[in-house]
């Protein structure tokens, strides 16, 4: 049975609290949803669960427990029917052809309701009693997600196979050399993940490269990712243990994949893939920021502010506030501002003027950094910024430049329109701003461009072109202006 929803914060309110300084309060207690694969399981199955729906702590506040049978053959099935229509906290699937584990998940994530994700075994390998602990994160430090480890120093521990042991650290070590994170125990069955940022993960394993594909994809997506100690009673092979030695070479292979392909984002109506692949042309958005940071004051509101790339330039300041309506960048924006008390996060629709309620006159700065070519009236999105500016304060925009280049990059990404500079001057006019300065930006970027949009009719750079156009881009930048043809965007200041 799916777990009620709750309606969210007023966001006018939350977007008012926020500008004055004040944290949202983390939850006390949270909706969990423990994930369940099931591969001929018969004799431990019902017992492995019923300690789950023995769950009872103040961190919990309801329970759902998604069972997946993936199709087992053993009489697994029978037990878990009748054992899941004695209790409605029990959503059983099954499937009809084996799948895996990563393939089990995938099915139990996409039922999944609760506010965090929590996978667990059906064995006895793992002891519900320590998820509450898991959740402690969540609750005091604002966690993305958390790892149970079977390595972390406790009050005692069990002393584990040694030969066994040695393997998950060997892989371990090797995951953190890859994602630059500090964990103990990256095989870890007890993995806690915020569902909103588990949904918006594409899973594409099927076995147990399950674990190493989820890391890296959380590492590089930047999550906050805390650990916390638990029990672990291993057993034996001969007791039905699944995990075999070859396992360890697959998963080898899976982090050399992950390394090299990211695949962060499932495709939604944002276009978040899209834009989070051009996000890593680290060297491209440095040259964004370098080009806007002269104009840019004490108190900023940046609008579509995606993962805060930009952002990340120019604070700290006074009070910089990011606004999305993206939930994927969302979820990473309000994990990143925490520590950040200058810092502040507030869900905004750039088409929609009553979610800046409380904004108006506050900023001596706002930032529209490629924003108004997706917006069915842009004057209406400058009318909104004009609004939350003080006097004399200035927005700085970014729209792409030449009506003629419109193509296929530019639907993909969910654009409506490209720009003229005679177009986008008068735009700022009518919306009260005197244009301070136009300028041509990125010509360095037309020919691939031109290349992929008009000859190739691609939808998307590939990670070698924007490997390539990243790595020679200090080569070129200085030449920039030299080429003969309009920049790819272009960017304009107006005051106000």
């Amino acid at each position: 049975m799916p777990l009620p929803t709750t309606q969210n914060s007023d966001t006018k309110a939350a977007g008012r609290m926020m500008l004055f300084g004040h944290t949202p309060e983390l939850p006390s207690s949270f909706r969990l949803t423990v994930l369940v694969p099931v591969y001929n399981e018969r004799h431990v199955v019902e017992a492995s669960v019923r300690r789950v729906l023995a769950l009872s702590h103040p961190l919990i506040r309801e329970l759902e427990v998604i069972v997946v049978d993936d199709c087992s053959t053993d009489g697994t099935s029978d037990v878990l029917r009748k054992f899941a229509a004695s209790d409605a906290r029990i959503t059983l699937v099954r499937h009809e052809t084996n799948k895996g584990k990563g393939g089990a998940l995938r099915t139990g994530i996409a039922r999944a309701s609760g506010d965090v994700c929590i996978v667990h075994d059906a064995d006895f390998e793992y002891n519900p009693a320590d998820i509450p602990a898991l959740l402690v994160p969540f609750a005091e430090e604002g966690a993305d997600a958390v790892f149970g480890s079977r390595y972390l120093s406790a009050a005692y521990r069990r002393a584990l196979m040694y030969r066994h042991t040695l393997m998950n650290k060997f892989l371990t070590a090797l995951s953190n050399w890859f994602t630059d994170l500090h964990l103990t125990d990256m095989e870890t069955c007890y993995k806690a993940i915020k569902t909103p940022m588990l949904k918006s993960i594409p899973i594409r394993s099927n076995d147990f490269r399950f674990e190493v594909e989820l890391t890296f994809k959380l590492a590089k997506r930047s999550a906050r990712i805390f650990e916390v100690p638990i029990r672990y009673l291993p057993r034996t092979f001969a007791e039905g243990k699944k995990i075999r030695p070859k396992d360890g070479f697959l998963a080898l292979g899976a982090m050399l994949k992950w390394t090299l392909i990211d695949d962060l984002y499932e495709r939604d109506e944002y276009g978040t893939q899209l834009v989070s692949e051009l996000e890593k042309a680290r060297r491209f958005v440095a040259w964004q920021g370098q080009t806007i940071r002269p104009f840019v004051g004490d108190r900023v509101l940046e609008i579509g502010a995606g993962v805060g790339s930009i952002s990340n330039q120019l604070i700290p300041r006074d009070l910089y506030v990011v606004g999305e309506q993206n939930p994927n960048y969302l979820i990473y924006l309000r994990s990143y501002a925490l520590g950040k008390p200058y810092l502040q996060v507030a869900e905004l629709d750039p088409a929609a003027a009553e979610t800046f309620s409380g904004f108006e006159g506050q900023f001596d700065t706002v930032i529209l950094l490629d924003v108004l070519e997706a917006q069915n009236d842009p004057a209406a999105t400058l009318r909104i910024a004009h609004s939350c500016l003080r006097e004399g304060g200035r927005v700085i925009v970014q729209v792409p430049q030449g009506k003629s280049r419109f193509g296929p990059l530019d639907q993909e990404r969910g654009r409506r329109r490209r720009f003229e500079a005679e177009e986008l001057s008068q735009l700022l006019t009518q919306a009260g701003f005197r244009v301070e300065s136009m300028t041509d930006f990125n010509r360095l970027s037309v020919p691939g461009w031109w290349l992929n949009n008009k000859v190739l009719h691609r939808n998307h750079f590939s990670r070698v072109q924007l490997k390539f156009f990243d790595t020679v881009l200090p080569l070129l930048r200085p030449m920039d202006k030299l080429w003969p043809w309009k920049g790819l965007s272009l960017i304009a200041v107006g005051a106000k």
